[in-house]
């Protein structure tokens, strides 16, 4: 899974957390995060560095130009974000973990205090996620690592622009710009594929309203390329967890040994499916490069991030593409209950149509 982005409020508070694994996850959540943010030089100092490369001068000068259109334009609560900046000494700021159990598609949820629970767990050590994983693995879930190109603290802390951002082609970056400012606007508890798909929502208009403002038609025929990759790749994935979802349903009339044969073939089917559409695209897809291998934690990551994102982009049509409208309306849809907020996301997404 390529440029995930995820929720990461570091808490500095530990007192009254238990046992040996939260505190220790936790001791490394914010040892991580205080790091990062001391290591961060102010980008505007940055850019009058003599020292400073044509290529990241220029990738600085687009961000924060990115920044103010996001406020401008995209009406995102910006704050402090994105003012330091940060060299990592490796593509990844940090990895996430995902575990779903072998026979479902409901990912295990993590649980903190104040953001609530979420479908994925958050490292800065790549060494204490795959001791994670190995613990599940041994449960039999079917487990993920994916590196995370960036984080966002929900406006807690002024988030750092750093090397994950500035490695990214223009246009990546400016979309991930967009996607960590939109969890500033709206986020809700216990509902990872909500906060996920309208973040991704928010990154794909903005980055629409973004190139055309740039006259980048280049940019913009890529941007369409990738969105149609993703929106294709998305119909294959709710396909495969359509029967895959009506297999599981049968564990009390099938053996172990037939579930497993038939969710393997499913998701080799899928896998399959998804390295022909590849084939029309000239760039990598959300699952990467094929030949790709593919479990629930890969399907079940993907969904939490696209599930609802037509949805959100109908209902920024209904509010006349008003930014500050559309956020009002998405609050108002996240007072709901799971299950009237559900209803309607799936209303709305049987409404929208992709204008190419």
């Amino acid at each position: 899974m390529r440029q995930l982005s995820q929720i990461y409020l570091v808490l500095l508070l530990l007192a009254g957390l238990q046992g040996c694994t939260t505190i220790g996850y936790y001791g490394q959540a914010v040892g991580g995060h205080l790091s990062l943010m001391m290591r961060g030089q102010p980008v505007q100092s940055v850019l009058t560095d003599p020292q400073i490369s044509p290529e990241l001068q220029r990738q600085l000068e687009v961000a924060q130009s990115a920044r103010n259109f996001a406020q401008d334009t995209l009406q995102l609560p910006v704050g402090g974000a994105f003012t330091d900046y940060v060299e990592l000494n490796h593509p990844w700021v940090v990895v996430n973990l995902v575990a779903v159990p072998e026979l479902s598609l409901e990912p295990h949820q993590w649980c903190y205090p104040i953001i609530g629970c979420q479908a994925y767990r958050g490292y800065f050590n790549l060494e204490w996620a795959r001791k994670e994983q190995a613990r599940f693995d041994e449960q039999g879930f079917d487990t993920f690592i994916g590196a995370v190109t960036a984080y966002s603290t929900l406006g807690w802390f002024d988030d750092p622009l750093h090397t994950g951002f500035t490695n990214l082609p223009e246009d990546r970056m400016v979309a991930l710009i967009f996607h960590e400012l939109a969890h500033r606007a709206v986020y809700i508890k216990e509902d990872t594929a909500f906060n996920e798909s309208f973040a991704t929502a928010v990154e794909l208009e903005g980055l629409k309203r973004w190139l055309e403002r740039e006259h980048s038609h280049s940019g913009f025929e890529r941007a369409l390329l990738r969105l149609d990759h993703r929106n294709n790749t998305l119909k294959l994935v709710n396909q495969a967890s359509q029967q895959l979802q009506a297999l599981f349903e049968q564990q009390e009339l099938l053996g172990v040994d037939a579930l497993r044969q038939q969710k393997t073939s499913i998701l080799e089917e899928l896998a399959q499916h998804y390295a022909l559409l590849s084939e029309e695209y000239p760039e990598p897809g959300p699952f990467g490069v094929p030949p790709v291998q593919l479990n629930n934690a890969n399907v079940a990551l993907f969904q939490q991030y696209n599930r609802y994102v037509p949805a959100f982009r109908q209902l920024l049509r209904d509010n006349g593409e008003d930014f500050g409208e559309f956020y009002r309306a998405v609050e108002a849809l996240s007072r709901q209950n799971a299950t009237e907020r559900e209803q309607a996301l799936t209303a709305l997404s049987e409404r929208f149509v992709e204008h190419l």
